[in-house]
């Protein structure tokens, strides 16, 4: 019989696309054997980099889902480097071995349907020592519910790709959600609403990418209607993550929605700043200034009432660091700067001036 060698992709490029950079160059080198400079040249990177990575994998083999998951990994890569092609016959040894490994799609609709139960408060992903699935639960240190069960092969993607970290080992290892799973889980639902969009035949669809990085949030907005916020493009989300002396949060819930009310009045408003504009005639009284129903560039007439009653009730001080953070989005340090306050007094200044904020929208 005569063996004819064909063309194939073999090694790293084998493995699933989920594989990180970091794995596939620890499969080159590690399993296979292949110096760091070679790795290098293929990964486009300094060798010093690749052995960054190789030692950090290294590193994570006390972990049990990651050290089984690199051995077949390297499993994977070795056997498909030998298929042999025999007179109308073809055997590929590595096929038991890629069975084991999810593919894209997989991780994909697992990634979309699983982190959203790890993202839940107090849960947990649970596995052990020759278990062939995971479990996620919550509440542990209490009365345990599970809400999900995985296979083992979906478990160690997770951990691969840094979705998830390991937060107590033993017989039983249990891992918690990392802020890149959180992104991932964001970026995930983003390209799905994306594919929604783009089926219906929408022009323009939301960026995944630009969707892992926003926190959305449900607030209340005028006349009492959901309105979904992103706290993440607005100085209020990393100031209602703060903790004060008593461990809450800095800004409540309530707080940080009456502020994105005001912000979504004043988009819908457009009354965004241009050349010339006085902002001093929406905190005082009379009309000297005000856009008429003529103005070519003015909002609707009812959400820019709500704006201008808004900050009058607020009055000079309390309305001018509320416009700035809330509506035009300065950070509260550059608010500081322009109205010439102390270092580390406009967030108190901010939070009372969004407690009479709230009281106006619950007088109105």
């Amino acid at each position: 019989m005569t063996t004819v060698s064909h063309p194939r992709r073999g090694g790293a490029d084998a493995l699933p696309g989920w594989v990180p950079p970091g794995a596939r160059a620890y499969v080159e080198h590690a399993a296979k054997g292949r110096p760091l400079r070679a790795v290098a040249a293929e990964q486009g990177c300094a060798p010093s980099t690749v052995l960054r990575r190789v030692r950090a994998l290294e590193d994570r083999r006390d972990d049990p889902l990651v050290d089984d998951l690199l051995d077949r990994l390297g499993g994977a890569a070795t056997e498909t480097d030998h298929i042999s092609t025999t007179e109308g016959c073809q055997t590929m040894s590595a096929m038991p071995m890629r069975a084991d490994l999810i593919d894209d799609d997989t991780l994909e609709r697992e990634g979309r349907r699983l982190l959203r139960r790890l993202a839940e408060p107090d849960a947990v992903m649970v596995t052990g020592q020759g278990m062939a699935q995971a479990v996620i639960l919550r509440g542990l240190d209490d009365a345990p519910t599970r809400t999900a069960t995985l296979p083992r092969a979906v478990a160690q993607a997770f951990v691969m790709k840094d979705w998830v970290s390991c937060c107590g080992a033993g017989r039983v290892t249990r891992y918690r959600i990392t802020d890149t799973g959180r992104a991932a889980l964001r970026r995930l639902l983003g390209e799905r609403v994306a594919r929604r969009a783009e089926a219906r035949g929408l022009a323009e669809a939301p960026s995944p990418f630009l969707t892992q990085h926003a926190d959305m949030v449900e607030a209340t907005g005028p006349d009492g209607e959901a309105v979904r916020v992103n706290l993440a493009e607005s100085p209020l989300g990393a100031l209602a993550r703060r903790r004060d002396r008593d461990g809450r949060p800095f800004l409540s819930a309530d707080l940080v929605a009456a502020g994105e009310r005001l912000r979504h009045d004043f988009e819908r408003a457009q009354m965004g700043p241009r050349v010339g504009q006085d902002w001093e005639r929406f905190l005082a009284a009379g009309s000297r200034g005000e856009m008429g129903p003529s103005d070519p560039v003015s909002g609707p007439e009812d959400a820019r009432a709500r704006v201008t009653a808004a900050l009058r009730a607020l009055g000079p001080g309390l309305g001018d660091v509320v416009l700035r953070v809330c509506c035009f989005l300065e950070g509260i340090e550059a608010a500081e700067k322009r109205m010439g306050w102390a270092a580390r007094s406009g967030k108190v200044v901010l939070r009372i001036a969004l407690q009479r904020l709230r009281a106006h929208y619950a007088g109105a």
